[in-house]
């Protein structure tokens, strides 16, 4: 549904009229993200440079009624920057400054469209370290990782996007530019609403500027590879390498659809005779990592692992490490569509939510192959089907349902770090329950009550 021509001009006026697109041709990569949904037009995309010209954009759409939906580079896995017909694609993309590395108080300062990848390697130039590390941490934006509150594969030791948030800058829906947050390590004045912004997915304001902590470069690390030939035994080294008091820096899984895949992709060694494959990461002072490097290889053995192999050096261990970072590259290549979907539980319910999901794959005959960060729960079943295979789509819905409510049933949660967005949308109310839904559709409407920013996402 196209926009009013009085509207395009406005939004000319104060862009530009070459960072206002609104041909079919040019919306086209802006109607779809990761998320394998159904796509939609939106009246047009515009170009921000600026929190002056988010707030410009937002004092129009305001105006007209006209939705707002914020997009960063459209990695998201949930729906959460799809558009809704007829409204204002605000991509941020271009806002992509590094401001500042204070290396005086470990904090870095930059805008919502620098990526992820970016960020890391500006604070590693001044030995420093920033560890959320979501799987497209190459091409995803910092803003988006905020929105969503993102994870990856350092989540176990190093927490998510959310614990390295110091302060925002957002544009309210009318366009009222806000700062909330500092460099100070202690402040408990007044409420936190950096926090009620980090996970918000684009429906309580725009992200215009993120202020990040960093923490010191660990000195040393160490990688390693267990296989297994049954999920169980791969799960029951993670819980007693918890119970040892080890806390690595990555603890992943990959089970035996996802191993197949990845070696044929990747080609980095990986033996494809085995259920599963745990990789594991120790990092920290030297001789604490070959201590825990150790403990972790002789738990591994003590639970039947059938192999431990030990990287020699950083960069095979880096090159071990790629094999899960390219587990989705490697499933998305098996069938016209991957579904990759985010449930996590208690670490004591993992080899449980394991099963299940290999019980839910046979009974709807569907092909799943499952990988994720098994040391703090969250589970990637990533499903390999076909869109254009109505009735295998209708199988492949009800298994969502099957394992989002067994998550529930074991005491998890319906998404882990991919956000809600449209996909997780329908399981939320029986997640949160009737008091956290009234509180949050309360919050939704105070911030903006005309209902404009990324309409439909999370809850109405």
């Amino acid at each position: 549904m196209p926009l009013q021509d009085s509207v395009l001009d406005r939004l000319r006026a104060l862009l530009g009229a070459a960072d206002v697109l609104v041909s079919a041709e040019d919306l086209i990569p802006y109607s779809f993200d990761g998320t394998a949904v159904l796509n939609q037009m939106p009246g047009c995309v515009v170009f921000v440079e600026s929190a002056a010209e988010v707030s410009g954009v937002l004092k129009i759409a305001q105006t007209e009624k006209i939705p707002v939906v914020t997009r960063g580079s459209g990695t998201g896995l949930s729906g959460g920057s799809l558009p809704v017909p007829g409204c204002i694609v605000l991509c941020t993309a271009r806002m992509n400054r590094i401001l500042e590395v204070d290396q005086a108080n470990l904090t870095l300062r930059a805008q919502p469209g620098v990526t992820t990848l970016a960020i890391a390697d500006a604070a590693a130039a001044v030995g420093l370290f920033y560890p959320p590390d979501p799987g497209s941490m190459k091409i995803s934006t910092i803003g988006g990782n905020v929105a969503e509150n993102s994870g990856g594969l350092r989540g176990l030791k190093y927490g998510i996007t959310r614990n390295y948030v110091m302060g925002l800058e957002v544009v309210l829906a009318d366009g009222e530019i806000m700062v909330t947050g500092n460099k100070c390590v202690k402040d408990v004045a007044g409420y936190s609403l950096k926090d009620l912004f980090v996970g918000s997915e684009g429906t309580l304001g725009v992200l215009t500027e993120v202020l990040l902590r960093l923490i010191p470069k660990p000195a040393s690390k160490r990688t390693l590879v267990a296989t297994y030939s049954a999920m169980d035994a791969a799960a029951q080294t993670v819980s007693d390498i918890i119970s040892a008091h080890i806390i690595p820096c990555t603890l992943e899984v990959l089970d035996r659809t996802t191993i197949g895949c990845v070696e044929d992709f990747a080609k980095v060694g990986l033996p494809t005779d085995c259920e599963a494959l745990l990789l594991m990461e120790t990092d920290g002072h030297p001789a604490q990592v070959a201590e825990e490097a150790g403990q972790m290889e002789a738990i591994a053995r003590r639970n039947g692992a059938m192999e431990v192999r030990v990287a020699k050096d950083d960069a095979e261990g880096a090159r071990l490490a790629s094999a899960r970072r390219s587990a989705f590259s490697a499933l998305a290549r098996v069938a016209p569509t991957t579904i990759l979907e985010d449930a996590t539980v208690p670490r004591s319910e993992l080899a449980t939510m394991v099963r299940f999901v290999e019980h839910v794959a046979r009974k709807y005959r569907l092909r799943i192959g499952t990988f994720g960060h098994m040391g703090d729960g969250n589970l990637h079943p990533t499903f390999l089907t076909d869109e254009r295979n109505h009735e295998e789509m209708h199988r492949v819905e009800e298994a969502f349902v099957e394992i989002f409510n067994e998550a529930i049933r074991l005491g998890g949660t319906i998404t882990g770090e991919h956000g809600v967005g449209v996909a997780k949308k329908n399981f939320l109310p029986k997640f949160a329950g009737d008091a956290q839904m009234r509180v949050m559709r309360e919050l939704r409407k105070v911030l903006d009550p005309s209902g404009i920013l990324n309409p439909g996402k999370v809850c109405d």
